[in-house]
């Protein structure tokens, strides 16, 4: 049975579902469950919408600013910042607050982890189904050789990574935190050193077969080396919720129909 959605409008301006369908592409959903983007989306879409009737309200006109060389911002994205700036205060934390902060868990601030590892790359564009087919089975029949005789890893990578580290075997010699694609480092951080990753890893670049050799945790940082950073941190989290409670005082007096904009 196909879905159907209530007619959605803030204050009587409606949206249309075309719009939210458009947004919809921006807001990632779990596989087979399309309409949690869709309410996504039309949640985001009349949140703006408020946004711009309070711009509205408040006579202000949109004055964007460069937010890069070359770039601008939209007028919509002008006025949507113009009328946060105006509304939103937030009072900066304290010394003391950041200090709490800091204490509360010591251990989340230490220097980036290092690594030694090597991988066997069979490459393969994002884009390209069928070939990214073809690269994770061949990286699943390599895989099961490895895992039969590891010893073989430097000879199988010679022979067939795609990655110039097949020269030294795979070796990608000591890498740290950020140093490589996400996927890729969160497979690291699993496993355990001389452990090779038991299924391969998929990244953008392709499919890996991963292996750690050493890795060296990044040690507890002292607090001087983190407070600006930690301070800059509270600073936005503030921010963000004075934010969200500026939008639900919109939404409180507003008369918005078809969604709810308030979410648990």
């Amino acid at each position: 049975m196909k879905q159907t959605f209530t007619d959605i409008s803030v204050n009587g301006e409606a949206i249309s579902p075309e719009l939210i369908a458009t947004e919809a592409q921006n807001h990632p959903a779990p596989k087979g469950k399309p309409g949690m983007a869709w309410m996504a989306a039309a949640r985001a879409l009349a949140v703006r919408t408020l946004i711009l009737q309070e711009a509205k309200r408040r006579g202000l006109s949109p004055d964007p600013m460069e937010m890069a060389p070359g770039l601008w911002e939209t007028e919509e994205e002008a006025i949507i910042r113009q009328v946060l700036d105006e509304a939103v205060e937030t009072e900066a934390p304290t010394p003391q607050a950041v200090r709490a902060a800091y204490e509360a868990n010591p251990k989340r601030h230490r220097s980036p982890a290092l690594f030694e590892a090597a991988h066997i790359l069979f490459a393969a564009r994002p884009d390209a189904v069928v070939a990214r087919k073809v690269a994770k089975d061949q990286a699943e029949a390599l895989l099961a050789k490895i895992k039969a005789e590891p010893k073989a890893f430097d000879a199988l990578a010679r022979d067939h990574s795609a990655c110039s580290s097949r020269a030294n075997g795979g070796r990608l010699g000591q890498i740290s935190a950020g140093d490589t694609v996400a996927e890729f480092e969160a497979a690291l951080l699993r496993l355990e050193q001389g452990e090779i990753a038991d299924k391969p890893v998929e990244s953008r670049y392709g499919f890996h077969i991963v292996r750690l050799d050493a890795r060296a945790d990044g040690e507890v940082l002292p607090f001087e080396a983190v407070e600006t950073a930690l301070r800059s941190a509270l600073e936005k989290t503030a921010w963000v919720r004075a934010c969200r409670a500026f939008v639900d005082g919109l939404a409180e007096q507003a008369n918005v129909t078809g969604i709810t904009l308030r979410v648990a």
